[in-house]
């Protein structure tokens, strides 16, 4: 079988084609830290990656409504505090009223200063978090949970739902809550709580006025009781996210490790495949030129 010049030529510059496709890989692979550079380099480690990288992608979502549920779990928490506090003041005030060397005039300072308290705590139960929603408006967040009409009588607008966050796989957190349980529930209404005791003390003379400072104390326990309920869920909400952030964190790791044990490249092997590479392309290269370089006239 007679092979001609044109074969050899052909089949030369193929060769010098293939040993410079395998060099100029390696040097991506170097320049990238990747050994995997399509799915046909490694088609079983490439699925495998891309499983990897969707699981890292899904956690680092987790982490995102982790901390928006943070967010608005402490704004809650923060909104909640004030009333606690404001609720323990408004107790004060009702045991100093009973004070029997007051009059009605101080009575009336009184009232005037709760006045001022039930307008805060309308505030605070009309609270947003940082993007702006209600937070004890349930589902309805755009739509402020209370209102009061000109009789100072005070309505809930929102509804009854609870707004739920996925934080991890098979976890979800409540980050809301219905402020008509908070704040009317519990067989207490404060705002109505309020409005009679500032009524009570409004009222000249001293008759009722026991007995309504009794029922009001009464009733503004059955608040905080409500308020502090409400907190300590919000705390263990909190405690958890905590918990769940430390295990995300740990899963980050794990996928990190994963995908580099399938992806990332050993520079050594790949720096003596390199030079490995270069030594058989310059070989080529000059055995190609003598190759491609032979004639019979030569010998003419």
């Amino acid at each position: 079988m007679r092979i001609s010049t044109q074969t050899l030529f052909e089949a030369g510059a193929a060769r010098l084609s293939e040993l410079q496709s395998d060099m100029v890989k390696t040097q991506q692979q170097i320049s990238t830290g990747r050994r995997v550079l399509t799915p046909a380099d490694d088609p079983v480690a490439a699925a495998r990656a891309l499983e990897v990288t969707q699981s890292q992608s899904m956690n680092s979502q987790y982490g995102v409504n982790r901390d928006y549920a943070k967010s608005s779990l402490a704004a809650v928490e923060g909104s909640l505090t004030g009333v606690t506090e404001l609720l323990q003041d408004v107790k004060t005030t009702i045991v100093a009223a009973g004070n029997g060397t007051l009059g009605d005039m101080e009575r009336g300072y009184m009232a005037t200063e709760l006045r001022g308290r039930f307008e805060q705590l309308l505030g605070m139960a009309n609270s947003r978090d940082a993007q702006g929603n209600y937070l004890f408006s349930g589902f309805q967040t755009a739509t402020p949970p209370f209102s009061k009409n000109a009789g100072n009588a005070v309505t809930y607008n929102g509804d009854a739902g609870q707004r739920l966050m996925q934080v991890d796989t098979t976890r979800q957190l409540a980050v809301s809550h219905s402020g008509q349980a908070i704040f009317q529930g519990g067989g207490q209404d404060v705002f109505q709580t309020l409005n009679d005791l500032i009524a009570v003390l409004e009222t000249p003379g001293t008759a009722g006025l026991t007995a309504g400072l009794e029922t009001a104390n009464g009733k503004i326990d059955l608040a905080l009781d409500n308020v502090l309920t409400v907190r300590a869920s919000v705390g263990s909400r909190l405690q958890e996210i905590d918990a769940l952030d430390s295990a995300g964190e740990d899963r980050h790791l794990q996928y990190s490790e994963i995908l580099s044990g399938l992806q990332d490249l050993d520079y050594t092997q790949a720096l003596t495949e390199l030079s490995k590479q270069q030594l058989t392309l310059e070989a080529a290269q000059k055995s190609f030129v003598k190759t491609s370089g032979l004639s019979l006239f030569n010998f003419i």
